[in-house]
């Protein structure tokens, strides 16, 4: 997936741009040679920014990756490939279903999982996201991303402001230096200043 830019607006509040962050955790290694790089996807209801466009569909390369996928169907590596290629395209169903195939044989990749979860999220399924994001979260209950995502569909898919305070205070207690750290904090900061007394970020272990 690709991701740069996203603007958090809800309730009339504009949280600003959580630098380049989306809810995405594609493992570069999974990634066609000339896919752009992993964890880089915009985000909206979460996505904002503004500027992000939808990547351009190569049928070619989709169409090769599904000939690597049927001569190998226990081999998942093709079917995230494809699954990205749909994502970056913003044709989310079709990613669903690439990404389903794929977490059917490899169950306990969080990524995956996660990824799943995303394209939930941007087919106006939160409650199905957030199932997915807690699966993920037993595979690896400290996956930042994973938090960072679960904070972002429940401020905007569930308005749940609380719930996505908790999401983004675990991420700074995880990973309080990781970029999805820098963007939980800068989400709390700004959701602190909109609502007083909701947000604010705590320092790990607080």
């Amino acid at each position: 997936m690709k991701s740069d830019a996203i603007a958090f607006g809800i309730a009339g509040v504009l949280f600003g741009l959580l630098a380049g962050w989306i809810i995405g955790s594609q493992q570069a290694a999974l990634r066609p040679p000339t896919a752009v790089p992993a964890q880089q996807a915009a985000a909206n209801a979460p996505a904002g920014g503004g500027t992000t466009r939808a990547a351009v569909l190569d049928e070619t390369q989709v169409n090769a990756l599904k000939s690597v996928a049927e001569r190998d169907p226990k081999n998942a590596t093709p079917r995230v490939q494809i699954a990205n290629l749909y994502f970056d395209a913003e044709k989310y169903d079709d990613a669903i279903k690439w990404y389903g195939e794929a977490l059917a044989l490899t169950p306990n990749d969080v990524n995956v999982s996660t990824d799943l979860g995303v394209c939930y999220y941007y087919t106006n399924q939160p409650d199905k996201a957030l199932e997915r994001f807690a699966k993920s979260l037993k595979l690896d209950p400290k996956h930042a991303k994973t938090l960072l995502n679960v904070g972002i569909v429940r401020a905007f898919g569930k308005q749940d402001l609380a719930g996505a305070t908790e999401a983004w205070q675990a991420v700074l207690k995880v990973a309080p230096d990781s970029p999805e750290g820098q963007a939980a904090k800068r989400a709390l900061d700004s959701l602190s200043s909109a609502h007083p007394g909701v947000g604010g970020t705590q320092k790990p272990g607080a």
